[in-house]
């Protein structure tokens, strides 16, 4: 009788046992099912994970969002039926570390930058030029257009706005031919343009004007806003090129005339040393453009 209850006791827990064992999900199932799952997450939808189980262990491989979905897969995993272990293999995407610096920069508001100023050279400023060709009360005509060279650079706030060697062009106003025995012999110009960066730029400034009168007494003046009392300078001490280029006088403003005696007409030799004065600003871009 003993040995018949020890077997019936030893039966029934084996039947107890093997409908356990029926009953626990197979590895499959719970693969698909945490698959499932995460599928329906709305933090772990997004994630490209593989999801494998053996006797109970799951195993999680991919890459996932967030870290946040990273903990709310292996959440899943651990949550689900028949589930021993997990093993959480997964990786965040690097993507997703800097996606919020990267946001927050954006929606951080642009400095814009201060747009750079215009070169605005004053009406005053002298520029100091030396004629291309040479220039005479008896052979210029009104109208008549002559070159210079910019000798000496114009500066504003410590920075170079035309350099030395810039091309000015200018025009004589008034050309007269002096008699032999009255009437006296009249010059006067003044510049029109000054070329600076491949532009060329109109410009207004005083005029240098210059009158011979009969027995070789002469004046000389400067007018359009240029320095009062301008003086004659130089004179002509043979003729050609370069001769009689004298220094520049006062504010910077005359002319060359002829010579003290006979019947000699007011000239500008070339290569002549001429100061203007700006009679209105000179608007240039900025530095750069």
């Amino acid at each position: 009788m003993r040995n018949l209850a020890a077997s019936i006791l030893v039966g029934v827990t084996l039947i107890g046992f093997g409908t356990a064992c029926s009953r626990r999900p197979n590895d499959e199932a719970i693969a698909k099912d945490i698959q499932r799952k995460a599928a329906a997450d709305s933090d772990t939808k997004d994630s490209q994970v593989s999801v494998v189980a053996k006797e109970g262990k799951v195993t999680l491989t991919g890459k996932v969002e967030t870290p946040k979905a990273q903990q709310k897969l292996e959440q899943i995993a651990r949550d689900e039926p028949g589930a021993t272990a997990v093993d959480d293999q997964t990786t965040v995407q690097p993507e997703a570390a800097v996606a919020a610096p990267a946001s927050t920069a954006a929606s951080a508001p642009a400095v814009e930058k201060p747009k750079p100023q215009p070169i605005v050279i004053p009406a005053g400023a002298v520029l100091t030029v030396r004629t291309v060709q040479g220039l005479s009360s008896k052979t210029s005509q009104e109208g008549q257009p002559f070159t210079a060279t910019l000798t000496q650079p114009i500066s504003v706030g410590g920075r170079v706005a035309i350099p030395a060697g810039a091309t000015a062009s200018g025009t004589v106003l008034s050309a007269k031919t002096k008699g032999k025995i009255k009437g006296e012999g009249e010059l006067s110009v003044s510049l029109t343009s000054i070329s600076a960066g491949g532009h060329t730029y109109p410009i207004k400034t005083n005029v240098l004007s210059s009158t011979e009168k009969g027995k070789g007494k002469r004046t000389a003046a400067t007018t359009g806003g240029g320095a009062a009392g301008g003086a004659l300078i130089g004179g002509l001490a043979g003729g050609g090129k370069g001769a009689g280029i004298g220094a520049l006088v006062g504010a910077g403003a005359g002319l060359v005339g002829g010579a003290l005696t006979g019947n000699k007409q007011v000239e500008i030799p070339a290569e002549s040393a001429l100061s203007f004065t700006l009679s209105t600003p000179l608007t240039l871009p900025p530095a750069g453009q």
